[in-house]
C-alpha cells in the first residue's frame, strides 16, 4: 500500500496497515457530512454509528456519497461508549492484519484530520497498542478549550492515572487509535456505554499491559453543542474508583505491582 501525500509511510518491516475510522454520532446532522469530507483519501473505511439520532444524521452521512462510508444505526440511544464499541465490532468483522488501526473521531468535527498521521505513527512503527490524543500539549491549549473543560480534563487525567497505575496526560480526549490485536483483547461488552467510557477503556488497557502512547492533537471548538453535565463528574468519579478497585484485585490475584 503506497502512502499518499501527507501520510506517515508504513515501515518496510511492517505488514500493510488498513485504517478504519469509527465516527460515533448523535444528532450531528449539521456536522457529520463535514467530518466525512475532511477525512483523507488514504483512510480505507469509515463506520458512522448513529446512536438513535432524532435528526437526519444518518441521511446526512449517506448524502456525502463516499463509498467508504457504512452507517450503522442503534435502535435506541445507548451512549457514546456503546456507539464506539459497535464501531469496533463492525471493524473487527472485516478480516485484516493484527496491526490494522481503528481510529475514533467524533461526529461533532472537534478533531482535526491533519493530526491523523501523527496519531497513527506509533502504531505503524509497532511502538504502541493504543494511542491517545493529548489536547493539553496542543499549541492552542488554552485558550481555545473552555476553562471548565480544561480544569476538569486535567483533574480527570490526574485521578485516572493514579487509579490505573499508568500516566495519562488527557484521559477524556476521544481522538484515539488502537491496533486490531489490542481491540480484540478488550471486553467490549463490559465497556461503560456512556460518558466516561475513555476512563473505563483505559482501565481495561492498563490491566492487559498494553502499551499506551500520547500524541499532541488540536482541539477544535466551533458550532458543536457541549453535552457535559454536572452528573458526568460523578460518573467519571465512580469509573475511576472502579478502575482503582480492578487494579488492586488484579494485584492480589497475580502478585504483579503496577
Amino acid at each position: 500500500m503506497n502512502p499518499a501525500p501527507g501520510r506517515v509511510p508504513t515501515f518496510p518491516s511492517a505488514p500493510p496497515m488498513t485504517i478504519t475510522v469509527v465516527v460515533p454520532a448523535w444528532n450531528e446532522a449539521p456536522r457529520i457530512a463535514r467530518v466525512i469530507r475532511r477525512l483523507p483519501a488514504w483512510v480505507d473505511a469509515i463506520v458512522v454509528v448513529d446512536d438513535a439520532s432524532t435528526d437526519a444524521t444518518s441521511r446526512a452521512a449517506k448524502s456525502v456519497g463516499d463509498a467508504r462510508v457504512e452507517v450503522v444505526r442503534h435502535a435506541h440511544n445507548r451512549g457514546v461508549g456503546a456507539a464506539i464499541a459497535t464501531g469496533y465490532r463492525h471493524a473487527l468483522q472485516t478480516p485484516g492484519s493484527p496491526r490494522d488501526a481503528f481510529v475514533v473521531m467524533a461526529g461533532d468535527d472537534q478533531m482535526d484530520p491533519d493530526d491523523l498521521p501523527a496519531l497513527l505513527a506509533p502504531l505503524e512503527r509497532g511502538a504502541a497498542d493504543y494511542v491517545k490524543g493529548d489536547r493539553f500539549q496542543g499549541a492552542r491549549i488554552p485558550p481555545t478549550m473552555p476553562l471548565g473543560r480544561w480544569i476538569g480534563g486535567l483533574a480527570f487525567s490526574w485521578a485516572t492515572s493514579r487509579a490505573i497505575g499508568v500516566a495519562i496526560s488527557d484521559s477524556q480526549c476521544g481522538y484515539t487509535a488502537i491496533a486490531r490485536s489490542a481491540c480484540e483483547s478488550i471486553d467490549l461488552d463490559a465497556l461503560w456505554p456512556g460518558y466516561g467510557y475513555p476512563n473505563d477503556l483505559l482501565s481495561q488497557i492498563a490491566l492487559r499491559r498494553l502499551r499506551i502512547a500520547h500524541v499532541p492533537v488540536r482541539a477544535v471548538y466551533a458550532d458543536e453543542t457541549s453535552r457535559l453535565k454536572p452528573r458526568h463528574v460523578a460518573i467519571v468519579g465512580a469509573l475511576v474508583m472502579r478502575a482503582w478497585a480492578r487494579r488492586w484485585v488484579d494485584r492480589l490475584l497475580t502478585g504483579r505491582i503496577r
